[in-house]
């Protein structure tokens, strides 16, 4: 079969066709990659001028582009990240890619190329990643926005489970059409579109012709279960102020886990996206963009 072609920053004014987004022309976007340090480097994407006002941290098994849209329709300069293990940044060979490590590993890129951010939005696991920064590095995250993510999404397999069996699927696929086959099946609220694009910019074509996955297979925590619970104590310590967005049809994030963190942090605010499951960003950008606008740029 024909390999789709693929133009990374070629995909942009079908985001914006679809979001019903004015275009007046591609953004100015740029890809770049930094030493973190051991030999380690985090790629990430770089939209528009200036200095950078926000950064985006994805999910476990996503990349930088699943913010594409929200970035168009929040048009300001901002930094998304690929977290290692995915997308452009390198691999770890131990395949451990917790929380605690990965705040470490974000804060030594934000602190080259987003130094001055007024906000950090991260979504499932670059939203535990969030959190754990914004305890460690509080100058770093001035602002703090977590996408259906508490520390209580691993307290129950079922929560997660359709999100583990599909991550956890397959590790090559005989065609693209293929993988694009079982992306659809898991998110069937998408349209082909929008999956097909998602599809390109988190998948690659081996040399002997397969394709796989653009993310490592990922150890969460060091057991390799979804036990995030010790980092309640963070809500716990946080001073920035916090907003938790919830995806309406998410089981990830439930009412007990809304009750624990308005018990550890009373000022904490909480919105509901109508129509949006986990991936809020990608079920409804418009919407995200707008609470994102409003928590992190009041005076606007």
């Amino acid at each position: 079969m024909t390999t789709p072609p693929y133009d990374e920053f070629g995909l942009f004014a079908e985001n914006a066709a679809e979001a019903g987004l004015p275009w007046s022309g591609p953004p100015r976007v740029q890809r770049f990659s930094i030493d973190i340090g051991a030999g380690r480097r985090i790629s990430g994407l770089r939209w528009g001028d200036g200095e950078p006002e926000l950064v985006l941290l994805h999910g476990g098994a996503q990349n930088a582009h699943t913010w594409d849209t929200v970035a168009l329709a929040l048009d300001r300069p901002l930094v998304a990240l690929d977290l290692p293990g995915h997308g452009h940044s390198d691999w770890w060979a131990d395949h451990l890619y917790t929380p605690h490590r990965l705040a470490d590993a974000v804060a030594a890129a934000v602190e080259t190329v987003a130094p001055q951010a007024k906000a950090v939005v991260g979504m499932s696991l670059g939203g535990l990643t969030a959190l754990r920064l914004a305890v460690r590095r509080p100058d770093l995250v001035p602002c703090l926005i977590m996408v259906d993510v508490t520390p209580g999404t691993g307290d129950n397999p079922h929560k997660t489970a359709a999100i583990v069996a599909f991550v956890n699927g397959p590790a090559d696929f005989g065609s693209f059409e293929e993988i694009l086959e079982r992306t659809v099946a898991h998110n069937p609220g998408r349209s082909v579109q929008s999956l097909r694009r998602g599809v390109l910019h988190n998948a690659r074509q081996r040399d002997d012709g397969r394709w796989i996955w653009r993310y490592d297979r990922i150890r969460p925590t060091a057991d390799g279960s979804l036990d995030f619970g010790p980092l309640w104590d963070d809500v716990s310590a946080v001073q920035t102020p916090l907003l938790l967005v919830r995806g309406a049809r998410s089981p990830v994030v439930d009412d007990a886990d809304i009750a624990e963190l308005h018990r550890r942090r009373p000022g904490a605010q909480v919105a509901v996206v109508d129509g949006a499951g986990h991936s809020v960003q990608g079920d409804r950008p418009l919407e995200l963009a707008a609470l994102i606008r409003e928590f992190a740029f009041p005076a606007d």
